[in-house]
C-alpha cells in the first residue's frame, strides 16, 4: 500500500471497493505515523505552498494558511488513494465535507479547485462540533469514487 494513502488514526479501513464503487473513509490532516496534525503552509510542500494561497505575509498566512494546508493535504491523500485503488480524482464523482466552522469553506473551496477544476463533484458540507483527535483538526472529507473493474 502506497505510504501516502490515508492513514486511518483506529482500526478501520482507508478504502474498501465494492463492486465498482470506491468508498473511503474521512480523511483528515494527520500523519498518524508521525503524530503530527497539519498547522499551516509550513507543513505542506514548498512546491504547493503558492498554489494554494501562500502570500508569505504573516497576517495573511496565518489565518488562511491551517484551512488551505489541511484542505491541500486532505485532497492529497484522497487522491493518493483513490490511485491506488487504481483510479483518479475524475473518477471521484461524491465529497461529504464536515467543517469545525463553516467560515472555513471558502479557503477548502480554493484548494479544492485545484483538484477538481471545473468538474468538481457533488458535495455534501456539514459544520460539526468536534472532530478526532483535537480541535485544531478544521475539515474531515469522505469520497466515493467510481472505477468500473
Amino acid at each position: 500500500m502506497s505510504e501516502a494513502i490515508a492513514k486511518p488514526l483506529a482500526k478501520y479501513a482507508a478504502y474498501k471497493r465494492k463492486g465498482n464503487f470506491v468508498f473511503l473513509s474521512g480523511v483528515i490532516a494527520v500523519d498518524p505515523a508521525a503524530g503530527k496534525i497539519v498547522r499551516g503552509y509550513e507543513d505542506v510542500p514548498e512546491s504547493v505552498r503558492e498554489r494554494i494561497g501562500w502570500t508569505g505575509e504573516f497576517s495573511v498566512d496565518v489565518k488562511e494558511g491551517p484551512i488551505r494546508a489541511q484542505s491541500w493535504y486532505v485532497l492529497d491523500r484522497i487522491r493518493a488513494t483513490i490511485e491506488a485503488a487504481g483510479g483518479s480524482m475524475s473518477d471521484v464523482f461524491k465529497l461529504v465535507q464536515y467543517f469545525r466552522d463553516l467560515r472555513e469553506y471558502p479557503g477548502y473551496n480554493a484548494v479544492r479547485k485545484t483538484f477538481f477544476g471545473d468538474d468538481p463533484p457533488v458535495s455534501t458540507v456539514v459544520e460539526v462540533s468536534a472532530m478526532l483527535p483535537d480541535e485544531s483538526v478544521l475539515v474531515e472529507v469522505e469520497a466515493t469514487a467510481w472505477l468500473p473493474q
